[in-house]
């Protein structure tokens, strides 16, 4: 390299970085502890939890206001403690991802951050590096980059150093023989100088970054939903609680306990679980996702790959197992030999031996290349010039020649191998018009079983001085190698499960039509419907939204197309899972209802940019999590189901004793000890429900079907109201044989309890037995009924839990009446459901 290049000053560095900022796209706005602090605190059951322990302050009944404000302080303190630590976990991750640089400043090379490098600066590259910015190239030797994240296109391009000529305003990654590289891209070969003309948002990555905020992603419907219905919820409870304050008050004359029963209603109308509910399943979901190696970023993911009507697919490392393999020789006779994987590097007929040694011989001696792997993988078994053989002399790949050749040297004794497209290497054999007739015809037939298609050819050589082309040989046609991608074990039965689930499969790909109908037709998928890119631009976007209702395959597809497909599905009324690794990727990503992105080969703006990531690339993660997101909306429905009905019951015991003038069973503590602990814990039980045995055989469900649909939310009231009914009717008849108010307030908060118990037995399948549940394995239920049956015996057995919530003592025949409410309401409600599941079997589980 050349001593003479200066560089910028790091006083001139610094300068340029005040005026233009830093290499770096921008990060979103960070969330302070003080603005989680203010989210938290605006949620009403927290406003109500504070409110009811200043009450019990200004009464001077200290030990209830402890209690539940520190229920209220706990509830901060956890929450704000995980958000902190989430926000510095993800500043360390991009802290750790931010690349670093080799730059000439004053004459000297020094390393830097990244995200310090500056307009004119000059960088230094190698093999191995990552461009930190887009520079035009000063100096350039044998330097070829993979722009694959920019471009799509796997196949490194050649760069050459800036000449005379005037350079284009906009230049655009791709293409041999430019003198630009460009920030994200990869050198894969030899080494150059660069002068950097962009930066951070100005940079072809950043360009694609920014256009990624113009995107809105989908909103997390679920969410949504359930804050809707707890606002309504908790509007109508205001309302009501409102009106029992003022009654209260002016009926019985004591404002602070109208107050307090106000609260008390408050808090169990308040379906306040439906969010905590929501968060668990959603956190749980991920993790039993990330189970089969799938990262989840955003929870609307989880509730939306359910919804998934259309899944697009790369071929390339998600369809096939991204390694080159040699399937098929062909000699100049036209004798054909196949490979098969389980053949191994086993010594193939000695008819073929040659085409696979000088093949190796053409390849890198310590192969980086996949192609060249897949030679010295394949010709293990025929080696016949061994160590004592050197190279001497590499004549690379040029424009005008798509060939390389390597002359190797044992003693005296020198031969010649070459490699590359077949016409260039029988431009180098000088084949005749028959031969080159017969060779494009076994090109074409192997090109149509999707095979990279190379000839290999040799010499033999005598001279001291080496010619100057590769022409200047005598070559050796030796014959053809069709390379292949295989497919991935795993996928055939992947896209047939797809279709079983109503799900239609859509390979996107730049590779030529051959390929992709050939990688097509032995993943399962109907190959017959291919778009070309360069059809798909002379569509109209009305052309386009018809033929995405049937095409399956889009073949030579340029990035920017990708995002027109992913729009024209969802203008169709798709719900589109997209998958992608490029930069180029990211705005089809994000644009689709369910971004999935590649964690072994993609890049940080697609996984930025994505719903979810593929730890392993496979295309049978995709399916897993598609069967995982199903039942984890089926099991989420269950909970909802559950707390619905189970706050009838709490609702209207607080109710009841307001307006029958009975005296007043449960406090703020009682409330919150069964809203607050018992509900979220029983909720565990249904996320833990193992799938159903058809979740993968229905179609999935409309876009925009409710969470909260009528008939669940009919039959959930209708299981709220009998359980009020049983645990009403034991109230009223402690109360009428002049049982002491302590025992009936333990007898009422027991029966009401189990009755919660049995509400799970009964939700746990929409239309399937009790016997059949009961059949399967949920150790979350087990230790919830130990939990349950731990809690109901300390606060009737240790004194100052008894104290605490003013119980008084219970008998056995008592006991039994409240397991025996808690059994009648399972029995009732289970031949409701037998009934109710004939008339829907779409629910059968």
């Amino acid at each position: 390299m050349t001593t003479t290049i200066q560089g910028l000053s790091e006083s001139e560095a610094k300068a340029r970085q005040k005026a233009e900022g830093f290499n770096e796209l921008p990060r979103p706005e960070r969330r302070t502890p003080l603005r989680i602090i203010i989210e938290v605190v605006r949620e009403p059951m927290l406003a109500l939890l504070l409110g009811g322990g200043a009450i019990y302050l200004v009464i001077g009944d200290h030990k209830d206001a402890l209690i539940l404000l520190a229920f209220a302080t706990l509830s901060v303190a956890i929450t704000v403690i995980q958000e902190t630590r989430t926000e510095r976990v993800l500043d360390a991750l991009r802290d750790l991802t931010s690349p670093r640089a080799l730059v000439i400043r004053d004459g000297l090379r020094k390393r830097i951050a990244g995200r310090d490098v500056v307009r004119g600066d000059v960088v230094v590259l190698a093999e191995g590096d990552r461009v930190p910015a887009d520079a035009v190239l000063l100096e350039s030797d044998d330097l070829q980059t993979d722009e694959s994240l920019l471009t799509g296109e796997p196949v490194p391009v050649r760069k050459i150093a800036k000449g005379d000529e005037a350079l284009p305003d906009s230049p655009r990654p791709g293409g041999d023989d430019l003198p630009w590289v460009f920030s994200g891209s990869l050198v894969v070969r030899g080494t150059g100088i660069g002068e950097v003309a962009a930066i951070g948002t100005q940079s072809e990555i950043g360009k694609i970054g920014q256009s990624l905020r113009t995107l809105e992603t989908e909103p997390p419907r679920l969410q949504a939903q359930t804050r809707r219905l707890v606002r309504l919820f908790g509007m109508v409870g205001g309302a009501v609680s409102l009106l029992v304050v003022v009654l209260y008050g002016t009926l019985r004359g004591s404002w602070l306990d109208a107050v307090l029963a106000g609260i008390v209603l408050g808090m169990s109308m308040l379906p306040q679980e439906f969010p905590i509910v929501l968060t668990v399943f959603m956190a749980m979901g991920a993790w039993r996702i990330s189970k089969a190696r799938v990262l989840t970023r955003r929870a609307a993911a989880i509730e939306t790959l359910g919804s998934a009507t259309v899944l697009c697919t790369d071929k390339t490392g998600t369809l096939t197992e991204n390694r080159m393999t040699i399937v098929e020789l062909r000699l100049p006779s036209a004798e054909t030999l196949h490979l098969t994987d389980a053949q191994g590097a086993a010594p193939p007929p000695e008819a073929f031996a040659p085409l696979l040694e000088f093949g190796r011989l053409a390849s890198a001696p310590i192969p980086f290349d996949p192609m060249d792997k897949a030679f010295h993988q394949q010709a293990a078994g025929v080696v016949r010039y061994g160590p004592e053989w050197q190279i001497v002399h590499t004549y690379g790949l040029r424009p005008g020649l798509l060939a390389m050749s390597q002359i190797w040297r044992a003693g005296d004794a020198k031969i010649v191998a070459a490699k590359g497209a077949p016409e260039a290497i029988a431009d180098l054999c000088h084949l005749g018009e028959p031969e080159r007739a017969a060779l494009t015809t076994a090109m074409e037939a192997m090109a149509a079983e999707g095979l990279r298609v190379l000839g290999v050819a040799r010499a033999a050589f005598s001279g001291d001085a080496w010619p100057e082309t590769q022409h200047d040989f005598a070559f050796e046609f030796l014959g053809l190698v069709g390379l292949a991608d295989p497919l991935r074990p795993s996928v055939p039965a992947a896209v047939s499960e797809c279709r079983s689930a109503g799900i239609r499969v859509v390979m996107i790909t730049g590779d030529y039509s051959a390929t992709a109908r050939a990688i097509a037709g032995q993943a399962g998928l109907d190959a017959l419907d291919l778009v070309t890119g360069e059809e798909l631009n002379k569509m109209s976007d009305a052309d386009l939204a018809q033929r995405v209702r049937t095409a399956t395959v889009y073949a030579r597809i340029m990035p920017e197309q990708k995002l027109r497909i992913v729009t024209a599905l969802k203008d169709a009324g798709e719900i589109v899972a997209m998958t992608g690794d490029g930069v180029n990727d990211a705005p089809s990503l994000k644009a689709a209802h369910i971004g999935i992105a590649m964690g072994g080969r993609g890049t940080d703006v697609a996984r930025e940019a994505a719903s979810i990531v593929l730890l392993d690339d496979d295309f049978g993660s995709i399916v897993t999590a598609i069967r995982l997101g199903r039942r984890i909306y089926d099991n989420l429905r269950k909970a909802m189901g559950f707390i619905f009905a189970v706050h009838v019951p709490i609702a209207g015991m607080a109710l009841l004793p307001l307006l029958f003038g009975l005296p007043i069973m449960f406090g703020p503590m009682h409330i919150a000890f069964l809203e607050m602990v018992i509900d979220p814990v029983c909720s565990l039980v249904f996320e833990a429900e193992t799938e159903e045995k058809n979740v993968m055989s229905k179609k999935p469900r409309p876009r925009d079907e409710p969470l909260f649909s009528g008939s669940l939310i009919a039959w959930s009231l209708l299981q709220g109201f009998v359980a009020l009914g049983l645990v009403g009717g034991i109230f009223f008849v402690a109360l009428d044989r002049g049982m002491p108010e302590a025992e009936v307030r333990a007898l009422t908060f027991f029966s009401l309890v189990l009755s919660s118990v049995s509400l799970i037995f009964v939700n746990r399948s929409f239309g399937a037995s009790l016997v059949t549940a009961l059949g399967r394995p949920n150790r979350a239920l087990v230790l919830v009924l130990l939990a349950v049956t731990v809690m109901l015996g300390l606060t009737l057995l240790w004194p100052f839990a008894s104290t605490l919530f003013r119980f008084g003592p219970l008998h056995p025949h008592d006991l039994a009446v409240t397991a025996g409410a808690g059994l009648a309401l399972l029995l009732i409600l289970e031949f409701v459901k037998l009934l109710r599941s004939r008339s829907r079997p779409r629910e059968q589980n």
